[in-house]
């Protein structure tokens, strides 16, 4: 197990380019599965989650080919070894990366087959697969759980397209059923479904690709199954979950940042937020700049008074991997705020770590805490600590650069999963990171 020794009380200054996005790239990965032909993917960032997903890729027989180090891969899915599936190995790989599930929709729609275990990932709380599977049966696949092996088995001679309404807007129940309805006979309409930048990239991918997709960043998606799909080119967006921690941690810090080329149509309403916890966010082109903040920075109100509630919604609402971060930031502001993380009823449970940094914090149930902030007069303090999942884990990561002292993070691995070099690139900001 790796840790992370830092030295807080450090301010950083100069320019930082995001990662591409981990989200997409999950999906974007699965999707070669969906065609013979060569698929060039550009800036798949260099992080544990996506490259465990391009490793079991590789065991499954797709030739993969690294271009260059800016994240640039060739794939070919022409030799697909589909008995690979039943093998225990695979079944092992995939229960360990949550990703691996984005495979069986692409699996089902070209080979008529998948299989998938139970899968892992981070530790915050139930997260069902009922959308998936509920999907894929809507198609007309047979869906039957193997208590041997702890996994779904999906068989189809033929799938066929139908119209569907989603009990909820699962990104990744979405993606999957449309990577599935992108190959199925006649017309799959899918009717509440997710419509973040992510998936919308992927529903671009999948057109150029020669997929038929109308309503594409909407909640209504009509797809009319073609007899096969062709290699195509795509480049992923950059983070935002990244760009929306590198914001926070700028204001904790009191820092000077620019965070180069954002794309800031995709960020939604994520600067909006942050800007409500009293931080200034300047867009520069496609660049954003948060200048220092020596006085502090202030939670806004509501317009009647009440105290500010920051709180997760399917797109265009706020992401829900973004709450940690809202969380620490508002720890070294100046008011109240509440936040409500209403998706995963564990992902909450990390605030016990900042309080025993001098966070005041009051967890109201799984779901609810209530953060008053104290402003930087009163500095958090170093501590040692564990990461329990990604999102967490550059919270405390934020929480003990702004901490005075130093501290040390354990289980780091988990910051691995999907923040690509992070100690790096923080130290050459200015940071004091080590990493044993």
């Amino acid at each position: 197990m790796a840790s992370y020794v830092i030295e807080g009380g450090y301010s950083l200054q100069g320019s930082i380019r995001p990662q591409g996005a981990k989200n997409e790239a999950l999906q974007i990965i699965s999707a070669v599965l969906l065609t013979p032909e060569v698929v060039t993917i550009h800036n798949i960032p260099n992080i544990l989650d996506v490259n465990n997903l391009i490793d079991l890729l590789r065991h499954i027989g797709v030739k993969v080919t690294r271009l260059n180090d800016e994240g640039s891969y060739t794939f070919q899915a022409d030799e697909v070894n589909i008995d690979y599936l039943h093998s225990e190995e695979f079944l092992s790989r995939s229960r360990a990366l949550r990703g691996s599930i984005l495979m069986a929709g692409a699996l089902l729609g070209r080979f008529g087959y998948a299989i998938f275990p139970k899968p892992g990932g981070d530790k915050i709380g139930r997260r069902r697969l009922d959308t998936h599977l509920i999907g894929f049966q809507e198609l007309g696949a047979s869906c039957v759980y193997d208590s041997d092996k702890k996994s779904y088995i999906l068989e189809a001679k033929k799938l066929q397209g139908k119209y569907m309404l989603l009990d909820e807007a699962s990104v990744t129940g979405t993606a999957n059923i449309l990577m599935a309805a992108a190959l199925a006979e006649g017309t799959t309409t899918i009717y509440n479904a997710a419509c973040e930048p992510y998936l919308q990239q992927l529903s671009k991918l999948l057109v150029r690709m020669g997929a038929q997709i109308e309503g594409i960043g909407s909640n209504r998606l009509t797809i009319q199954g073609v007899k096969e799909l062709h290699g195509a080119e795509h480049t992923m967006l950059p983070d935002m979950i990244e760009i929306g921690s590198f914001i926070g941690m700028a204001a904790m810090t009191n820092s000077e940042l620019r965070i180069t080329n954002v794309s800031i149509p995709d960020l939604g309403i994520i600067p909006q937020s942050f800007r409500r916890l009293g931080i200034t966010i300047e867009e520069q082109g496609d660049d954003l700049f948060i200048p220092r903040h020596p006085n502090g920075y202030e939670i806004d109100t509501f317009m009647d008074g009440s105290i500010l509630t920051i709180a997760d919604a399917p797109w265009p609402g706020l992401t829900p991997d973004l709450l940690s971060v809202f969380l620490v930031t508002a720890t070294q502001a100046k008011g109240s705020v509440l936040i409500h993380q209403k998706m995963f009823e564990s992902r909450l449970f990390f605030v016990d770590k900042l309080i025993d940094m001098g966070a005041q914090i009051m967890l109201c149930d799984p779901h609810r805490a209530v953060v008053i902030g104290l402003g930087q007069s009163h500095q958090l303090r170093a501590t040692k600590m564990t990461s329990p999942d990604i999102r967490a884990g550059i919270a405390l990561l934020i929480a003990a650069m702004s901490a005075e002292g130093t501290s040390t993070i354990n289980n780091i691995e988990q910051i691995d999963r999907g923040y690509q070099d992070i100690a790096a690139r923080l130290n050459a900001l200015g940071a004091r990171i080590s990493r044993l």
